[in-house]
């Protein structure tokens, strides 16, 4: 069985959970922008939890189905119809052979996650099916989908059962805005004594040049104080390094797997998913934490979606 591509949308990716554990030998992870909408659509529909989806950006595709499967969508908020009748977010439901589904008006986030029973099967690339776009890697000739692709879709007898609909996302959908918790490090000692409390001063504004890679942020700038290179170590998901600027990037899904510039801050795991939902032009607040706080942020993120993956008979 496949799903065949009438229109790709503005930037419509294949990703899991990402390519894990070879960074070490300068291979990117790639991975959901948003790993808790990729993870609870999959829930949704009864995959297991590293099952590819369609990453939907801001634009959503059209698409068509050769066979009846479960299809679920969760993520950032769009009106979505099958043979022109209205389907629910953050709900399985049925779609038949040879019906059309399609993405309408997006209300709120920026990526939404499209999950169907028994994952999309491409050929896996170093372990992973997803699409890392700087590199070309993974995917469907690591690029975005275009029109006419057809997706082969693997056997959803292998799966769990669905999950039932909710009211909501796990996730808080940003509406432009957010704020986000962080924790100092691991080089915040290469700034200002007072460069922390500047970073929670004032509005940071996600510049149009930012992508999967990373979110270029315009606002107080950030004074080194050992100057703006360091030894290149790891770039973990969601630091905030600091180029001679003096703006800092905040790295995401398709981020480098090293860096020479300092990160003053690190993303607490629970809200990546939160940022993973802004886009160009969105605001960012920026506030540190403890890291009891973090811990029980995720924590209770975890909670909720075990209930969901694992619900009771």
């Amino acid at each position: 069985m496949n799903v065949r591509v009438i229109k790709p949308g503005m930037l419509t990716t294949i990703q899991d959970r990402g390519r894990w554990g070879l960074q070490s030998r300068g291979v990117p992870v790639a991975g959901p922008m948003d790993p808790v909408s990729h993870r609870l659509a999959n829930a949704l529909v009864g995959n297991d939890v590293d099952a590819a989806t369609l990453e939907i950006t801001l634009l959503g595709p059209e698409l068509e189905f050769e066979a009846e499967r479960v299809v679920a969508v969760a993520g950032a908020e769009f009106e979505m119809t099958l043979d022109n009748r209205p389907v629910p977010m953050h709900a399985p439901f049925i779609v038949s052979a040879e019906s059309r589904f399609r993405f309408g008006a997006r209300r709120r986030g920026v990526r939404a996650y499209l999950a169907i029973a028994g994952g999309i099967a491409i050929p896996p690339t170093l372990g992973s099916r997803s699409t890392h776009l700087i590199s070309a890697m993974g995917g469907v000739d690591g690029r975005a989908l275009k029109a006419g692709d057809r997706l082969p879709i693997g056997d959803p007898s292998r799966g769990r059962r669905s999950a039932i609909a909710l009211s909501e996302s796990v996730v808080p959908l940003p509406d432009h805005h957010a704020r986000i918790r962080v924790l100092p490090g691991p080089q915040a000692d290469y700034f200002t004594a007072d460069a922390l409390d500047l970073l929670q001063s004032r509005l940071y504004v996600i510049g149009q040049n930012s992508d999967r890679m990373g979110f270029r942020l315009d606002g107080p700038r950030l004074t080194h104080a050992r100057g703006a290179d360091i030894i290149s170590d790891a770039t973990p998901l969601g630091v905030l390094q600091v180029p001679a600027s003096g703006q800092p990037i905040l790295l995401m899904a398709d981020r480098q797997t090293s860096g020479g510039y300092p990160k003053i801050a690190t993303v607490i795991s629970a809200d990546i998913s939160v940022a993973g939902q802004l886009g160009p032009g969105d605001t960012i607040e920026f506030a540190v934490c403890e890291p009891r706080e973090a811990m029980a942020a995720l924590i209770a993120q975890e909670r909720a979606l075990m209930a969901i993956e694992l619900p009771e008979p």
